[in-house]
């Protein structure tokens, strides 16, 4: 069975005060944060419109966490190099959002960041098997995307424990991400299944003290 003693943390500034988000992603990786997870939704390929480049490069010099970039939007290809430019260190791609996959993460290497491929609640975990080679993140959801706030999908894990084994037989070092209804009850069950990257959004950002809530979330698996 895979075991993580320390999971990766990613609060979500979805979930942050949008007028305070540079002080917000500040606050954060003072409190223990490993990654800055930034949700780009464009309206289209989900149900609801965040923010684009320009935000990512205005709270770059905020933090020098990795800034971790799911692109929620379709086609993903003409913006890549504006998130590259803008500070992105990973930058996640939907498979679902288009045909040309392997083009993209090509491309996304290409820019210097590194590439990742997420996968929705309806989307089986051979739908990536074909490249797993290209990439350094898979990200699971379990929550259907375009909204935070929602009710982890326990459905999901069967799928976090695939995608451990597959990611297990190509001996490559490519980090498990899951993203949704994280909160500490939800945290062990997807680190037990085999993640190592727990994104979290209102379970942190809701909470008066974000240190106790990042500890909250790892400390159930590290008990």
């Amino acid at each position: 069975m895979h075991s993580v003693t320390r999971p990766l943390i990613a609060p979500s500034v979805l979930a942050a005060d949008f007028a305070r988000l540079g002080e917000e992603v500040q606050a954060v990786a003072r409190a223990g944060a490993d990654w800055i997870h930034l949700d780009v939704m464009d309206g289209h390929f989900v149900p609801n419109i965040s923010f684009g480049p320009q935000v990512v490069k205005a709270l770059r010099p905020y933090s020098t966490l990795p800034f971790d970039v799911h692109l929620m939007i379709e086609p993903a290809d003409p913006y890549l190099e504006a998130f590259a430019k803008a500070g992105a260190d990973h930058i996640l791609i939907h498979i679902e959002a288009g045909p040309h996959a392997h083009r993209s993460l090509q491309h996304i290497r290409a820019l210097g960041a590194k590439p990742g491929i997420v996968l929705c609640p309806a989307t089986p975990p051979e739908a990536v098997s074909e490249i797993l080679d290209m990439v350094d993140v898979i990200l699971v959801m379990s929550v259907n995307p375009g909204f935070g706030g929602q009710k982890f999908l326990t459905s999901q894990l069967p799928k976090i424990r695939r995608l451990r084994e597959m990611i297990t037989a190509t001996g490559r070092d490519i980090r498990l991400a899951v993203d949704g209804g994280i909160d500490p009850k939800t945290a062990p069950l997807a680190v037990e299944a085999g993640a190592d990257v727990l994104i979290a959004g209102s379970a942190i950002y809701a909470q008066p003290d974000y240190a106790a809530a990042i500890d909250a979330l790892r400390s159930p698996v590290t008990a």
